[in-house]
């Protein structure tokens, strides 16, 4: 007689679907977001410069979108930064313009502000942050390493970032000692017995251990590391920012290109005997890191997976402090303004996102998107949930080419450099000027037609002016530490 098993048939028949695994859910996507130091609009080739190459930095474009209406957060560094890490305009930001912490570092961001890197870490990203900080010192409320990041390599303070050649770098909050014995300085002049044609007067001005290699390589390391895991690599990188350093081999490329006069310091920081060529090949350096990041997404496979953003933290300096020769170059494009101005060339920066299979190849968009818009839109891609107390808007729909609407307005302030105050709205951009003064300046621009800023309209459409400074007293929220003294409170 058979022997038969009914409980195992039974086990097979009533659960058929115990064999099938279920569906492994997508990876979570990375984010590597580079932000270049004081990059002027039109310095890229892929956004029109003809003189400088970047070959690495135009690929992003051509595989991705170029965003060509987007604007930093501030026209200079830090403030900048702190809308960018917080998602909030300038108008209700804690930090609105350079200040120096003493002995070393920025004002720190304070602990009430929640930062991107915060908003990654809680939904399982790991953290770094390689290049120059900016928003405080290690053992301040704006310490980095306890503001989301889990690892930094590079400069915190802005000052100590004038020069490429420094004595130490931080890796964490641990000073490593470089090979500049000693550090050269970011700022000097030719003696009065130095020949400013002679190559030999300039010998002191050049150092050996060239920190921005060892900030890349620092990065590249952390792609490997965390290859397994998503991350959020951030890269405020310190080029092009003044002084004009750069290795030989970086220059060589560029030596004969130029008519050139030597730059003997008597407009700030360094001297350089080829300001020209030195000052193209920052920007030719600093597209050779973006390669060596792009390279090894490659290498580890993870490209497909990676939101890549390329922007810059404000527009180019101005000629010719430090020997730079900006309207040479042409690197604010057809923009007017330089680094710390509300008009265009001061603050809209050249924006690039490529994200394989989301973000179409050579494609572009004319919406207007600002440093605080990178918050909510991260956040989106990554499932990660931002404050809500942000002015930023997701534009996660126009990366992947869908219809999003207008944004309403788009603000910021800034209380250095005489005081601004700027607001666009549709075609419309209403300025406000020397608001340190008794007597402010307001002026009108319609950019759809006068892109160069260069017709005032104010005196034409006062009823529209009124109307806008409407939403100027409406999203400036008085700051005790960075006042705008002829409208905030005496």
């Amino acid at each position: 007689m058979p022997i038969r098993c009914p409980l195992l048939a039974v086990s097979l028949t009533a659960f058929p679907l115990l064999a099938q695994s279920p569906a492994a859910a997508p990876p979570k996507p990375n984010v590597v977001f580079v932000m270049a130091d004081d990059l002027g609009y039109g310095e890229l080739g892929c956004f029109g410069q003809q003189k400088i190459q970047t070959p690495h930095i135009d690929s992003l474009a051509r595989d991705g979108m170029r965003l060509t209406h987007h604007y930093s957060g501030s026209p200079v560094c830090a403030p900048s930064r702190c809308v960018l890490m917080t998602g909030k305009h300038p108008g209700h930001a804690a930090v609105r313009d350079n200040q120096e912490a003493k002995p070393e570092g920025q004002w720190p961001l304070p602990a009430s502000e929640t930062t991107i890197g915060e908003v990654l870490r809680d939904a399982g990203y790991s953290n770094g942050a390689f290049g120059k900080w900016g928003l405080g010192m290690f053992g301040t409320s704006g310490d980095p390493l306890q503001r989301g990041f889990a690892r930094f390599y590079g400069y915190n303070c802005q000052r100590h970032a004038h020069t490429y050649w420094p004595s130490y770098l931080y890796d964490n909050a641990t000073r490593i000692t470089l090979a500049n014995n000693p550090a050269i300085p970011g700022s000097g002049k030719l003696r009065a017995e130095e020949d400013p044609n002679d190559p030999k007067s300039y010998a002191r001005f050049l150092g050996t251990d060239y920190a921005p290699d060892h900030i890349r390589d620092a990065a590249v390391a952390f792609l490997e590391q965390n290859k397994d895991r998503p991350f959020f690599l951030y890269y405020p990188a310190t080029l092009p920012h003044l002084a004009l350093h750069a290795p030989a081999d970086a220059t060589k490329a560029y030596l004969g290109k130029f008519a050139e006069t030597p730059y003997t310091g008597a407009n700030g920081y360094t001297p350089t005997p080829t300001p020209r060529a030195t000052y193209a090949a920052m920007i030719t350096r600093l597209d050779s890191e973006v390669g060596a990041l792009l390279a090894k997404l490659d290498a580890l496979g993870l490209a497909d997976n990676t939101l890549v953003v390329f922007t810059s933290d404000n527009g180019a300096t101005h000629s010719p402090v430090g020997g730079t020769d900006c309207d040479f170059f042409e690197s604010c494009g057809p923009l007017r303004g330089r680094k710390g101005s509300m008009y265009e060339g001061g603050i809209r920066v050249p924006t690039i996102a490529r994200w394989p299979g989301h973000i179409a190849k050579g494609s572009e968009s004319a919406r207007v998107t600002g440093f605080e818009d990178w918050m909510p839109t991260i956040a989106a891609i990554c499932g990660a949930t931002p404050p809500k107390n942000i002015d930023g808007i997701d534009f996660a729909p126009t990366l992947r080419g869908e219809a999003q609407p207008t944004r309403q307005f788009l603000y910021r302030e800034f209380a250095g450099y005489g005081g601004w105050q700027a607001l666009w709205v549709g075609d419309h951009k209403l300025i406000r000027k020397n608001l340190q003064k008794e007597t402010f300046v307001t002026e009108l621009y319609d950019l759809t037609h006068d892109e160069a800023e260069a017709k005032d309209l104010a005196q034409e459409m006062p009823q529209l002016v009124k109307k806008l400074e409407r939403v100027l007293v409406r999203e400036h929220q008085p700051s005790p530490t960075f006042p705008l003294k002829s409208i905030d409170p005496k």
